[in-house]
């Protein structure tokens, strides 16, 4: 029998646990340190795009096989070391994703109201590190900094009414404080241009349909529209929605601007951020941006910085500082040590990208171990555990925990999620 620990239960995790257990003889430990599985498909993707993660449907199959098991709520660093991992299982494949947020390097990044995407995001999904975030929603003025989706999530939760987020699961604690908010004008600043945007034409296309916001373009930004022959069909689609924010602007209790060549260069603010300093940029023939000295001030007393994300370092294993991400020759690190995902890529791609990467570091890893090489793998952990007093929590477990939120929630959501580690436990009687 051999053994394989992944590190991580989102999308990169499971399918990596997919393509393994179709090996046969073989048992598979997928570990993660919150008690519930799925990672960014729980706690990153926006609560009112539903359909997105259903994916985690097939996931829930790949769970439920004989040889594959959730080891849940066991911190890998404190409950039991990477050492400690390699020497149980023939290969351990790190699948945690890049969960911390790109720092945004301007003077005043660290003022009260300025949020990072992943702890906003995390805030508004009921991830338990950022429940009790409160961001300042008593400002009428947001930036958002970034141009791609995860902007347009911020932007779109932001401007809704409490009546369009029926049928989502966004969590109670997020819904209440969105409902007074008083945010009126939302920026979304991009240092390049409408054809350098990374955001997709379905979620573009959904600012178009918000009940109280408008979404508006400032027509001098677009390139003539000839030059759009020249993309690929998806931005192409993207940028005609851009072309018919700026053709139709509709008047809105909320607006969502799309600020193009601006550069955000300080926030200001006396104790909190205030405004936002904006530097003019224009595009080099590489197309880099560079700063023409030409500045503005954009009033925000929340400032949302959505430009990237990082995977923390874990003490022993090889990292790229420069790259936020483990250092690998193609998903291996160390012998019996590899990476997958975001971990393996940085943060790029979309969820799908995940299935083909886990499938070639699947067979790197079979490739390596062979028939196996005998080694303790569960039993070894679950004595090691044990000795420590640590008892994870396994797949049944998470079920209750699923059957208590989907209990919970308002009628036509689809759950209630808890937003603490102790909730989730107290579901399961622990």
């Amino acid at each position: 029998m051999r053994h394989v620990a992944i590190v991580g239960s989102g999308p990169a995790g499971y399918y990596t646990a997919e393509a393994l257990q179709k090996a046969g003889d073989i048992a598979i430990d997928v570990i993660d340190r919150l008690p519930v599985p799925y990672g960014l498909i729980r706690t990153g993707v926006a609560p009112d795009h539903q359909s997105i993660k259903a994916v985690s449907r097939r996931y829930e199959g790949v769970a439920l096989t004989d040889n594959v098991r959730f080891v849940g709520h066991v911190a890998v660093g404190s409950d039991v070391t990477i050492d400690e991992l390699t020497a149980l299982y023939d290969a351990v494949v790190l699948a945690t994703g890049a969960p911390n947020d790109r720092p945004l390097d301007i003077p005043g990044a660290d003022l009260p109201g300025v949020i990072g995407s992943a702890a906003f995001v995390g805030w508004y999904n009921g991830h338990p590190d950022f429940a009790a975030l409160n961001p300042p929603l008593d400002t009428a003025g947001v930036a958002v900094i970034g141009n791609g989706n995860v902007a347009l999530d911020v932007a779109r939760i932001l401007a809704k009414t409490p009546q369009e987020f029926a049928g989502s699961d966004i969590v109670a604690h997020a819904r209440a404080q969105l409902a007074t908010s008083a945010v009126r004008h939302i920026h979304i600043l991009g240092r390049r241009g409408p054809h350098q945007i990374a955001m997709t034409p379905k979620e573009l296309g959904e600012l178009a349909h918000l009940e109280r916001a408008s979404p508006r373009v400032d027509p001098a930004d677009l390139p003539p529209e000839g030059d759009d022959a020249l993309l690929e069909p998806g931005m192409r689609k993207s940028v005609t929605h851009l072309r018919s924010f700026a053709a139709n602007p509709v008047a809105k209790p909320v607006t969502i601007d799309f600020d193009f060549f601006a550069m955000p260069v300080a926030i200001e603010g006396e104790s909190k951020a205030q405004r936002v300093i904006v530097e003019r940029t224009r595009l080099n023939d590489d197309l880099r941006s560079h700063g023409t000295g030409e500045t503005y001030a954009i009033d925000a007393g929340l400032v949302v910085s959505c430009i990237g994300y990082q995977t923390p370092p874990i003490p022993g294993v090889p990292y790229e500082h420069g790259r936020g991400r483990f250092a690998s020759d193609e998903g291996r690190i160390l012998p019996g040590l590899y990476c997958v995902g975001w971990a393996r890529r940085g943060p790029s791609g979309t969820i799908g990208t995940n299935k083909p990467d886990g499938a070639r570091i699947a067979e790197l890893v079979l490739d390596d171990v062979g028939r196996g090489a005998g080694k303790a793998g569960r039993p070894g952990l679950d004595a090691l555990l044990a000795s420590r007093g640590v008892a994870p929590v396994t797949f049944a477990d998470w079920r209750r925990i699923e059957a208590a939120e989907v209990a919970a929630a308002l009628d036509g959501n689809p759950r209630e999620k808890f937003t603490s580690v102790e909730a989730m436990l107290e579901a399961i009687g622990r």
